[in-house]
């Protein structure tokens, strides 16, 4: 057993996060590498130093440069915003440091590209934050359909929608900005990358996306409030996704319902603990969805509880995702989803952008 230094760029929303992971990730999985909070990095020395104290870090940095330079910054956990992700990248990649970078990754499909081959030349662990995935249940899910429990899938429906941008009269920022910052690149990469875990490579999109309040506080706003897209997945399946942040009443809408030639599967990110299954089997008046509560008895559980029923949270999500991230960095081996998956997720938004402009089809291989 050997201890890595961590560090990470952001101290907020998902550098907290990160920070609770890699504190317990070596306890509840056990693992041959164990994380030593090293350093860590916010928008401003003060900020880094609040950081720092907060969440249990042996020292803050003046900047990021300083952090990824760092000797004792063994691998570098990027959960800063988007339009930094290629940068930090790309220097932590040429020390042949791990890196493991928040979703999506970068602001564009030119900077996922860069950062794919950074990776591939520095032959070190990469990953992307796709952490919904990673639950007990959606790992569950993906399995049956790997299985065939509901026989050959004919149909996928997959949505991510919250309600933080709802309100009319809320403000403009940064949020509303810039086109990586609108909901196609916010929210859909994480009902993307599902879509593409449950039912494989997407090949073809017709995309429409659209600002909802189109001014907020007199200052246009400059990017997507909603978008939809049909799809057509490499297998054949036929697919719609929605994405949204003015859905009112939803506050983790990642939702899919995948329908088969012998039952259907239903999830809900708002009851994660649960996923529900239809089987076509039995008397017509016996049929219907079954509610399976998560258990031991399921991927990923048993290590965080004991008892069935009693749930894993948001936290665990990414506890599990620096697991993976150790694992990979041990084995030397990548470990799903790597900065090519990242970059194929973008390869579908820049698409979906392009039908929405054109009014066509698009497919994906022309970007």
């Amino acid at each position: 057993m050997s201890d890595i230094g961590i560090g990470i760029v952001g101290g907020g929303y998902m550098g907290k996060a990160h920070a609770i992971a890699f504190s317990a990730v070596g306890a509840v999985f056990n693992t041959a590498l164990r994380p030593r909070l090293e350093m860590v990095c916010g928008t401003s020395p003060a900020s880094s130093e609040r950081h720092r104290a907060a969440l249990g870090f042996a020292r803050a940095a003046p900047d990021w440069q300083a952090l990824v330079a760092d000797p004792k910054v063994q691998a570098v956990v990027i959960a800063s915003p988007q339009a930094t992700h290629r940068e930090i990248a790309l220097a932590a990649l040429s020390l042949g440091k791990p890196v493991l970078c928040e979703k999506p990754l970068g602001e564009s499909l030119n900077d996922s590209k860069a950062m794919v081959d950074a990776a591939a030349k520095a032959g070190v662990a990469n990953m992307v934050g796709f952490n919904y995935i990673r639950t007990p249940a959606s790992q569950f899910a993906r399995q049956m359909v790997a299985d065939g429990v509901i026989g050959d899938v004919t149909w996928f429906r997959g949505e991510h929608t919250e309600d933080f941008m709802a309100d009319p009269d809320l403000p403009a920022n940064w949020r509303t900005e810039t086109e990586a910052a609108g909901t196609l690149g916010d929210l859909a990469p994480h009902m993307i990358n599902a879509a593409r875990a449950l039912i494989g490579p997407i090949v073809s999109v017709m995309a429409q996306a659209q600002a909802i309040h189109k001014t907020r506080g007199g200052v246009a706003v400059l990017n997507d409030d909603q978008a939809q897209m049909m799809v057509r997945f490499e297998s054949g399946v036929a697919g719609h996704l929605f994405f949204s942040r003015t859905y009112h009443g939803r506050k983790m809408g990642y939702v899919y319902e995948i329908v088969g030639t012998k039952g259907a599967i239903r999830f809900d990110q708002e009851d994660q603990n649960a996923v529900h299954l239809y089987l076509a089997e039995g008397p017509e008046a016996q049929r219907g969805f079954r509610k399976i509560l998560t258990g031991p008895a399921h991927p990923d559980y048993l290590p965080f509880c004991q008892g069935p029923g009693h749930g894993t949270g948001y936290n665990d999500q990414i506890i599990i995702e620096a697991r993976d991230f150790l694992r990979a960095i041990e084995t030397g081996q990548p470990v799903w989803p790597t900065f090519a998956e990242g970059h194929e997720v973008n390869r579908v938004i820049a698409a979906a952008r392009a039908s929405d402009k054109a009014m066509t089809w698009q497919d994906i291989s022309n970007f």
